[in-house]
C-alpha cells in the first residue's frame, strides 16, 4: 500500500520594480535546498500601475502564492493593501512581508529584525551602549530607528543633512530617545556613542565620502553600514582603519529573510556561514 500523506507544495515571492538583482531567490532557493522542502520562491516583476492587480489576485489565491517579500517601491504600498497588519508595520507604516492565513493577507516588516539580528551574530553585546549615532532620515533608517530603539538603547542621535525630515522620524520614533542634529555634530556626539550606523548611501557609485573621526567612539564601539555592496563600504573601511570594530550589512539581507521563510514553508531556517559565502560569491560575480 503506497504512502497516503498528501505533500503540500508552497510558493513565495518577493516583487519589486526592479526586480533582477534581488538576492531573496538565491537565499530562499538555498534554504529550501537544504531544509528538503517541497516549494518554490522566484522573483516577479511588478511595476507600480500593476501592482493593485498582483495583490487581488495573492488575496484570492489565483496567483497561486502563499506570500512573499516586497521591496523597492512598495513596501508602503502594499502596507495600505493588506488586510492585517502588525503593530511594528504599523508604526513603520511599510511592510515587507506578506502571507496568507484565513482568507486574509497579512503583513509585517522584517527589516529591524534582521538588522539586530545581524548585530546579535556578529557582535553580540552590542546593545549594552547608552547611545548611537544614525546616520540618514530617509526610508532606510525607519526600521533602524524602532529595532534598536526597540532593544532599549536610550539615547539615539539622528544625523542629517535635512532637519525637517530628521524631524518627522523624531516626532513618529519618539523624541524622548530620539535627538536630532546636523551633519556638523557628528564629531562632538561621537565619544558619547557606542553605535554607528549608516543608513545612507554614502560612498556608493563613487560619491565622495566625509572623513569620520571614529576613532573617537567609545571603547568597544561598533561600525555598521546596511549597505553591503560592495560588502566593506567606503565608511566600514574608514572605521576599520582607525581600529574600529565593524559589521558589514549582508548579515541584515540574510536574517530579515528568515521570519518570512518560517511563514510560507513552515520551518526556521538558518543563516550560516555557507550562506554568507553563497551571497557573497554572487556579488563577486555580478557586483
Amino acid at each position: 500500500m503506497g504512502d497516503s500523506r498528501e505533500t503540500f507544495v508552497n510558493h513565495a515571492f518577493v516583487i519589486g520594480h526592479p526586480i533582477q538583482h534581488s538576492r531573496s531567490p538565491l537565499i530562499h532557493g538555498h534554504w529550501l535546498k537544504k531544509i528538503a522542502i517541497p516549494g518554490s520562491y522566484r522573483a516577479v516583476e511588478v511595476s507600480p500601475a500593476d501592482l493593485p492587480r498582483f495583490i487581488e489576485e495573492l488575496k484570492s489565491g489565483a496567483s497561486g502564492f502563499v506570500g512573499g517579500n516586497v521591496t523597492i517601491p512598495h513596501k508602503e504600498a502594499v502596507f495600505g493593501l493588506a488586510d492585517e497588519v502588525d503593530a511594528i508595520s504599523a508604526e513603520l507604516g511599510a511592510a515587507n512581508t506578506l502571507w496568507l492565513e484565513d482568507h486574509r493577507l497579512h503583513a509585517t516588516n522584517t527589516d529591524g529584525i534582521g538588522f539586530v539580528a545581524n548585530l546579535d551574530a556578529r557582535a553580540p553585546g552590542w546593545d549594552k551602549t547608552d547611545s548611537a549615532i544614525v546616520l540618514g532620515a530617509g526610508g532606510a533608517s525607519r526600521a533602524i530607528l524602532q529595532a534598536v530603539r526597540d532593544r532599549g538603547v536610550k539615547t539615539i542621535h539622528l544625523v542629517n543633512r535635512t532637519m525637517e525630515r530628521a524631524q518627522e522620524l523624531a516626532d513618529r520614533f519618539g523624541r524622548d530617545r530620539i535627538h536630532v542634529h546636523p551633519m556638523a555634530a557628528i564629531d562632538e556626539l561621537m565619544p558619547e556613542a557606542g553605535l554607528f550606523i549608516n543608513t545612507t548611501s554614502l560612498g556608493m557609485d563613487g560619491t565622495p565620502v566625509p572623513d569620520f573621526a571614529f576613532a573617537r567612539l567609545k571603547k568597544s564601539a561598533i561600525v555598521t553600514d546596511i549597505v553591503y555592496v560592495p560588502l566593506i563600504t567606503p565608511i566600514l573601511a574608514q572605521a576599520e582603519a582607525q581600529g574600529v570594530t565593524i559589521v558589514d550589512g549582508l548579515g541584515m539581507l540574510l536574517h530579515q529573510a528568515a521570519p518570512g521563510f518560517n511563514r510560507w514553508f513552515g520551518q526556521m531556517p538558518e543563516v550560516t556561514e555557507a550562506l554568507r559565502s553563497l551571497v557573497t560569491a554572487d556579488m563577486d560575480r555580478h557586483g
